[in-house]
C-alpha cells in the first residue's frame, strides 16, 4: 500500500453531525494531518471554504441550510471561488445507485457510504492524492471525468454523445506530499 505524508494537506470536514466530524478529525489526526477544519451546514461549509482552502473536502449529504450535492454544484463553478478542480469525498448513508449517480453528475470526486472505515477513507484520500481524475467542461457539466475506464473505443449505448468536451488535467496533489511506495 502507498503512504501518504498527510502533514502538507489540509481537510475541510463538512457534516451537521459533531459526533461524526469527531470521527473524522481523529480518523484524519491518526492519518498524520495537521490541518482539518470543520463546518455543520453547507453554508458554513462554502464560507470555511472560501476561508481556508483546503486541498481535499469530505462532506455529508445531508445536512441542513443546503446539502452537499449543493455545496459540491456552488464549489464547482468555474470563476465562483479560487479552487473549483477541489476533490470532494461525498458522505452519506444513502448508497442507492441513483444517489451515487447524482453525487457524480454534480462534481463528486469519491463516493464513501457510511459507516466508513479508517481504511476506505483512506483509499478515498489516496484516489484523489495519487490518481488525480481529468475534469470535463462542458455546455452542462464541469466536473471530475465520470468515467474511471479509459477505453476510448468504446462503442457500446453509454459511450458520451453530444457537444464538444474540454479536458482538463489535474496535477496530482503528490507534488505537494511526499509519498512513500
Amino acid at each position: 500500500m502507498i503512504r501518504i505524508d498527510f502533514n502538507r494537506l489540509r481537510f475541510l470536514v463538512i457534516d451537521d453531525n459533531a459526533h461524526m466530524r469527531r470521527i473524522l478529525r481523529t480518523l484524519l489526526h491518526g492519518f498524520g494531518t495537521r490541518e482539518v477544519y470543520e463546518a455543520e451546514d453547507g453554508a458554513g461549509g462554502l464560507e470555511a471554504f472560501t476561508h481556508y482552502m483546503p486541498d481535499i473536502v469530505i462532506t455529508d449529504w445531508a445536512m441542513p441550510i443546503f446539502d452537499g450535492l449543493e455545496l459540491t454544484q456552488m464549489i464547482r463553478q468555474p470563476g465562483a471561488n479560487g479552487n473549483p478542480y477541489v476533490p470532494i469525498i461525498m458522505l452519506t448513508g444513502h448508497s442507492e445507485k441513483k444517489r451515487i449517480i447524482s453525487a457524480r453528475d454534480a462534481g463528486v470526486t469519491e463516493f464513501l457510504a457510511k459507516p466508513i472505515s479508517a481504511k476506505s477513507l483512506y483509499q478515498r484520500i489516496l484516489n484523489v492524492v495519487a490518481n488525480p481524475r481529468p475534469f470535463i467542461k462542458t455546455k452542462s457539466y464541469f466536473g471530475p471525468d465520470r468515467r474511471r475506464s479509459t477505453n476510448h473505443n468504446h462503442i457500446g449505448p453509454e459511450r458520451r454523445k453530444g457537444g464538444k468536451a474540454e479536458t482538463i488535467r489535474q496535477e496530482a496533489l503528490l507534488e505537494k506530499v511526499k509519498v512513500e511506495g
